[in-house]
C-alpha cells in the first residue's frame, strides 16, 4: 500500500511542483500590472506566452496605456504585436496624442503604425509632427541635386531652393502621399511658376511670388501632410539657356546647310565628269571620222573618181590656208 502511495504521489508533487514554477515564472508580470492598475490573470499571460507573444511587453505597453488613462486590454495589444506592429510606440503615440488634444483611437493608432512599417518612420513620429511641425527640404539634398531649376520666358535659368513646413494629417495618413510626393509636387510648382515668368528679374525681384503661387495650387490633396508654408531659402541666377539653344540651332541650321552645300557640289563634280567624259566621247568620234578620210580617198583612187591632179590641187589648197595662217598669226599662236 505505501508502494503504491508513493508511485501516486511522486508524479503528483512533480506535476505540483511543475505548476508552482510556472505560477512564480509570471508572478513578477502579474504583480507587476496588478500594481499597476492594470491586472491580468495568469491564464491570459499563459496563452499568450503559448502563442509567441512576449507578454511582459505586452503588460509594459498597457500600464503605459492605463496610467494614461487610456483602456486597452491585452488581447487587442497582442493582435496588434501579431499583425506586426510595434506596441510600445503605437501606446506611446496615443498617449502623446492624447496629451496635445488630437483625438486619435487604437485602431487608428494600429493602422498609421503598421503604414510606417518598412519607410524608417513611426507613428510616434507622425504623431510628435501633427503636434511640432516639421520642414522637408526642396529638393531632398540626399537625391544628389541641390537646387531646383527652372527657366524664365526670356531663356535665363533660375536655380531655387525651398523649405516646405508640414504637419501629419493623421486622418489620411494611411493610404495618403509621402514626403517625396510632396517634394515633387513643390518641385513641379516651382519649376512651372518660373517658367511663366516674363523674365528672370521678376523672380529675383519678388521670390515670395513663388510660394504664394505654388501654395495656392493645394499641393497637399490625398496626401499624408498638410503643407503649412513654402519658404524660398535661396534665389540665384544661371545659364542663359536661350542663347545656348539659339547657338545651338544655328550650329546645326549651319552643319545643314553644309551638307546640303555638299550634295550640290557632289553633284556638280559628277556632271562635269560627265561632260568630261561625253567630250572624250566626241573626240574619239571626230578621230574616227578622220581615219575614215585617208580610206576614202584611196577608194576614190582606185575607183576613178579622184586623180593625182585633184590631190595635187588639194594638197596646194591646203599649204596656202595654213600659210595664209601664219601670216594671220605671226606670232605663231594657233
Amino acid at each position: 500500500m505505501s508502494n503504491t502511495s508513493l508511485i501516486i504521489g511522486i508524479p503528483v508533487v512533480i506535476i505540483g511542483l511543475v505548476v508552482v514554477g510556472i505560477f512564480f515564472s509570471y508572478l513578477g508580470t502579474w504583480l507587476k500590472a496588478r500594481m499597476n492598475g492594470a491586472p491580468v490573470s495568469v491564464f491570459n499571460l499563459i496563452g499568450m506566452r503559448l502563442g509567441g507573444v512576449p507578454y511582459s511587453l505586452v503588460v509594459d505597453a498597457r500600464i503605459t496605456a492605463v496610467k494614461a488613462g487610456i483602456e486597452v486590454s491585452t488581447d487587442k495589444i497582442a493582435a496588434h504585436y501579431l499583425a506586426g506592429g510595434n506596441v510600445v510606440p503605437t501606446v506611446q503615440a496615443i498617449v502623446a496624442a492624447q496629451k496635445a488634444g488630437i483625438e486619435l483611437g487604437w485602431d487608428r493608432a494600429c493602422a498609421v503604425d503598421l503604414a510606417t512599417k518598412g519607410s524608417g518612420k513611426s507613428v510616434l513620429e507622425a504623431v510628435r509632427t501633427s503636434v511640432d511641425p516639421k520642414v522637408i527640404d526642396c529638393p531632398n539634398p540626399e537625391s544628389g541635386r541641390t537646387t531646383i531649376d527652372g527657366v524664365a520666358k526670356d531663356g535665363i535659368q533660375v536655380k531655387v531652393k525651398a523649405r516646405v513646413t508640414v504637419r501629419t494629417h493623421l486622418d489620411r495618413f494611411v493610404g495618403g502621399a509621402k514626403e517625396e510626393t510632396i517634394i515633387a509636387r513643390v518641385g513641379e510648382g516651382i519649376v512651372s511658376t518660373i517658367g511663366t515668368s516674363e523674365t528672370y528679374k521678376t523672380v529675383l525681384e519678388s521670390p515670395d511670388s513663388i510660394s504664394k503661387t505654388v501654395l495656392a495650387r493645394g499641393l497637399d490633396v490625398g496626401s499624408a501632410f498638410e503643407i503649412l508654408s513654402i519658404d524660398i531659402a535661396d534665389v540665384d541666377v544661371g545659364e542663359n539657356v536661350g542663347a545656348k539653344l539659339q547657338e545651338a540651332q544655328a550650329e546645326a541650321n549651319k552643319s545643314i546647310a553644309q551638307a546640303q552645300a555638299e550634295i550640290r557640289r557632289a553633284a556638280a563634280v559628277a556632271v562635269e565628269q560627265e561632260m568630261k567624259a561625253r567630250v572624250q566621247e566626241m573626240q574619239a568620234k571626230v578621230v574616227e571620222a578622220q581615219a575614215q578620210v585617208p580610206l576614202a580617198m584611196a577608194e576614190a583612187f582606185r575607183a576613178g573618181k579622184l586623180g593625182v591632179m585633184d590631190y595635187y590641187k588639194m594638197e596646194n589648197i591646203q599649204a596656202d590656208t595654213s600659210m595664209r595662217g601664219s601670216i594671220a598669226q605671226p606670232d605663231g599662236k594657233k
